[in-house]
């Protein structure tokens, strides 16, 4: 884990000013057995967003919630996704193809980008880079199967009678189906109030500004999204706030 970090200057007495550099969150535990048996890893539910790097160096993210099985075996490298929503960036390699199952759903990768969400039964495939396979056996025996590409999405729901195909999307779809994952915010003199209206709405962890004289305060800053504790002991640190910490909430006030 690597994390860069910018200390600001005042422009006024009330401004906090910061840059956060974006990093990059390895698994801590890269399990692994030698190349000559498999790899499994038990499903571990996300309670939060969740990057991991895999043993291959290809990289999931889950969505809050998400749970994957990791079976990795010298001909193939096999991730089921349990429940929820992962995004894959696969690391290229032809004699070892990427498979997601989901639901009695395969998606077959090589090295590409893409998102895998189950919803009521229902598996959603949004590919951003490369090209995958698609393949569901139905409970009656027949097979749909389609490929998908970069810039495209594919459903398979469980109805029966509904073929499986490709359909283009936009770069706004892509952008609100990938909208769990964390992002760059870029604040400029924002007041406070609005930027804990925009770290709530990407985290469980809610902000909660308990003293109202506090919500003009003009923000400056660059910083992910996901990194409330972050920016919360930064506005302790240099912006006379107090943060009271709970379960669900973090309540900022005034420090006395």
């Amino acid at each position: 884990e690597r994390r860069a970090w910018l200390w600001p200057t005042f422009a006024a007495a009330a401004t906090v000013a910061f840059a956060f550099a974006v990093w990059q969150l390895a698994d801590p535990s890269r399990q692994g057995q030698p190349a000559t048996g498999a790899t499994v890893q038990p499903a571990q539910v996300a309670a939060a967003y969740e990057r991991r790097v895999l043993e291959d160096g290809s990289v999931v993210e889950l969505n809050r919630g998400a749970s994957i099985n990791v079976q990795f075996a010298p001909r193939e490298r096999r991730v089921e996704l349990v429940r929820g929503e992962a995004y894959f960036s696969v690391t290229k390699n032809s004699l070892r193809p990427f498979i997601v199952h989901a639901n009695g759903v395969d998606v077959r990768a090589v090295g590409t980008a893409f998102n895998v969400k189950l919803s009521g039964g229902a598996v959603d495939v949004l590919v951003t880079e490369g090209r995958v396979h698609v393949k569901s056996r139905e409970v009656h025996g027949a097979v749909e199967e389609v490929f998908v590409s970069a810039g495209e999405r594919a459903t398979v729901t469980k109805a029966g009678g509904v073929p499986v195909t490709a359909a283009k999307v936009s770069k706004t779809e892509v952008a609100q189906a990938l909208a769990w994952q964390p992002q760059l915010l870029d604040f400029s003199s924002t007041p406070l109030r609005k930027v804990v209206r925009e770290f709530n709405r990407h985290n469980r962890v809610q902000l909660v500004i308990g003293d109202e004289r506090l919500g003009d305060l003009p923000i400056v800053a660059t910083f992910r999204s996901d990194n409330v504790d972050g920016f919360v002991r930064l506005l302790e640190a240099t912006a006379g706030v107090r943060a009271r910490l709970g379960d669900t909430e973090i309540v900022l006030s005034r420090a006395p």
